[in-house]
């Protein structure tokens, strides 16, 4: 069939907007608490924690702040070793070195694309007494292989930080990601799951760390009739009227998670006896499936036949966004120079960017459109 260019663009991931959301914000604006902090971020703490099965929670600007907090309150200094999932985005590792410590990044494995434990315990072994924490990325929304790497965690005593800004909603064995780490958090930035146009969460059973965090993210203010200051503060707060956004959406939150995993089988079953796998995942995971993605086998790319870049400008002519998969953190410019730790010199992350493509995975997205990008898809590699 015919498939002709797409006067919408068909997005990776879009917000996808409801009236709840104007309802909480507009109860901001009729009892004018438009300032930081009010009604909305309490509650919105509360019911993201809840939902999660974290004890509190703290509202901040971004996940990225979230995440500046939680390295802060695992004790990262100058000179001291964090181990980074590799294949991730540059927000994970950026709050390491706000505090001038050095990222020392991990391979992923080819189950999950997420942290290899094995890999992991190198590193630990490598480094021991130096690693002061262990940050791990549940990528696209598939949970990496927890209890390998909690149990090193625990084994080596090292702090163990989770960034779920992909993966709310997903669940290892039943419990929610954001919940295994000391500290842990979640993204609402415009393309997540859920949105609050931008912003994020830090999680924690630590009641007296949260409370810390809430200290640090309004410019440390002691607690005095005048402006005083003991400490380096930061102004990281989530706003009531963002917070409001958010209370809206995640009266949303399972119902894009069904859609998002409806859209990640559709794909599975369009792509059947292609040179294509998708995302893959662990059989007791329920994952989210944030964005689907695509990988294509390593001989079909190699011969030059089709590559995901010729993937991603073929569909750019029809108006359909596509995107790499994240280039590993150990390849970027700016990290040059730092370890990469895998497993028998192995290069899991760089080969899944080489053959990897994110595809169009937006919770509004008809059958009928992703029918027809898989059919794009499929004519380009069946040619």
């Amino acid at each position: 069939m015919e498939i002709k260019r797409f006067e919408n663009k068909v997005w990776l991931a879009s917000p996808t907007m409801y009236g709840e959301e104007q309802k909480f914000v507009q109860e901001a604006f009729d009892t004018n608490w438009i300032a930081p902090l009010g009604p909305n971020v309490d509650a919105f703490e509360k019911e993201v924690a809840e939902y999660i099965g974290v004890g509190h929670a703290a509202a901040t600007s971004a996940g990225t702040a979230a995440l500046h907090l939680a390295y802060k309150l695992a004790g990262v200094e100058q000179g001291d070793i964090v181990l980074c999932s590799d294949l991730t985005f540059s927000a994970t590792v950026n709050p390491i070195s706000y505090e001038k410590a050095e990222q020392v990044f991990i391979d992923s494995e080819r189950d999950t694309w997420n942290m290899d434990p094995r890999a992991l315990e190198i590193a630990l072994e490598k480094y021991k007494g130096r690693v002061k924490a262990v940050a791990i990325v549940h990528l696209y929304g598939s949970p990496a292989k927890l209890d390998e790497i909690v149990e090193l965690c625990d084994k080596y005593g090292v702090t163990l930080i989770e960034d779920a800004a992909e993966s709310l909603s997903s669940t290892y064995k039943g419990q929610q990601t954001g919940s295994f780490g000391k500290y842990n958090i979640v993204s609402f930035n415009g393309n997540k799951i859920i949105t609050t146009s931008g912003g994020g969460m830090l999680l924690s059973d630590d009641e007296d760390a949260i409370k810390k965090a809430r200290k640090w993210s309004t410019q440390a203010r002691d607690n005095a009739p005048w402006y005083q200051h003991s400490e380096l503060g930061y102004n990281y707060r989530m706003s009531n009227v963002i917070a409001g956004i958010g209370r809206g959406q995640l009266l949303h939150l399972e119902e894009h998670k069904a859609k998002k995993q409806a859209i990640y089988r559709r794909y599975e079953e369009g792509f059947k006896g292609l040179p294509i796998s998708m995302n893959p995942y662990l059989e007791d995971t329920d994952p989210n499936f944030w964005l689907s993605c695509m990988l294509i086998e390593k001989e079909v790319v190699e011969s030059g036949k089709v590559t995901p870049e010729m993937v991603r400008l073929h569909l750019e002519k029809y108006n359909v966004e596509t995107r790499p998969i994240w280039k590993p953190m150990h390849m970027q410019p700016y990290f040059e120079g730092r370890d990469f730790i895998s497993v028998d010199g192995d290069n899991v992350g760089k080969d899944l960017f080489e053959r990897g493509l994110c595809l169009p995975s937006d919770v509004k997205m008809t059958e009928e459109v992703q029918n027809q990008v898989i059919e794009l898809i499929r004519a380009l590699l069946i040619r």
